[in-house]
């Protein structure tokens, strides 16, 4: 368990980001952008730092040495994994249906994220496919939802290849042009920034959900 746990903290870091790629190369990275998509276990993989981070090493390594990624290669293959990984997650709520809501938490499956994005695509409707690209969690869970609520498979597709390619060209080029730019030196500053913008939904999520269990304080005096 601590294996893990320490897996999951060196993944949200950006030297643990370079150490992951530079030991398993473009591989690693489909892999984890497919998961985070595709299968509802991943909703804890780093989309946004990753892809930025990518970005970054296909300019330059991150102690300044030469890139170790192309940029090309990645941009196509990771748009394939993004699309191809919303596209098995919509199609296992499909499968699935509503009875996901009865499933109880495990280590590996919380309930509460399948009904938050049950809400957020509620309220944006269609546009949830690519909105939910720029939120953690949201991304993993809204294509199942979308599956669970039977939209249209036509109207997925277009959809999700839009995000797919707009969410994964955006962090990549944002990363590649970033460690091109003068800010090249403060790339490690840049990243964790990153880091901490794309974690910063859960947290508040998770603030919220503190505060509105928090006992109510009787004002009157």
């Amino acid at each position: 368990m601590q294996e893990l746990f320490d897996l999951i903290t060196n993944l949200h870091t950006p030297e643990g980001i370079e150490a992951l790629i530079r030991s398993g190369g473009l591989a690693v990275l489909i892999a984890i952008v497919f998961a985070e998509t595709g299968l509802l276990v991943g909703f804890f993989l780093p989309g946004d730092s990753l892809l930025v981070t990518a970005g970054v090493l296909c300019s330059r390594s991150l102690s300044g040495g030469e890139p170790i990624l192309n940029i090309w290669t990645v941009n196509l293959t990771l748009m394939a994994a993004a699309v191809i990984g919303d596209q098995v997650g919509f199609l296992l709520g499909r499968k699935t249906g509503p009875k996901i809501f009865d499933k109880p938490d495990n280590r590996f499956f919380k309930k509460k994220y399948a009904l938050e994005a049950h809400a957020f695509y509620e309220k944006h409707g269609g546009k949830a496919i690519i909105l939910a690209r720029f939120v953690p969690i949201m991304r993993t869970f809204v294509p199942f939802i979308a599956g669970v609520a039977d939209m249209s498979y036509r109207r997925f597709v277009m959809f999700n290849v839009f995000g797919g390619i707009g969410w994964v060209l955006s962090m990549t080029m944002l990363g590649y042009f970033l460690g091109r730019s003068p800010w090249g030196e403060k790339i490690h500053l840049i990243i964790l920034v990153v880091i901490f913008i794309s974690i910063l939904p859960m947290v508040v999520g998770i603030a919220k959900r503190l505060l509105s269990g928090a006992p109510k304080t009787n004002s009157a005096l």
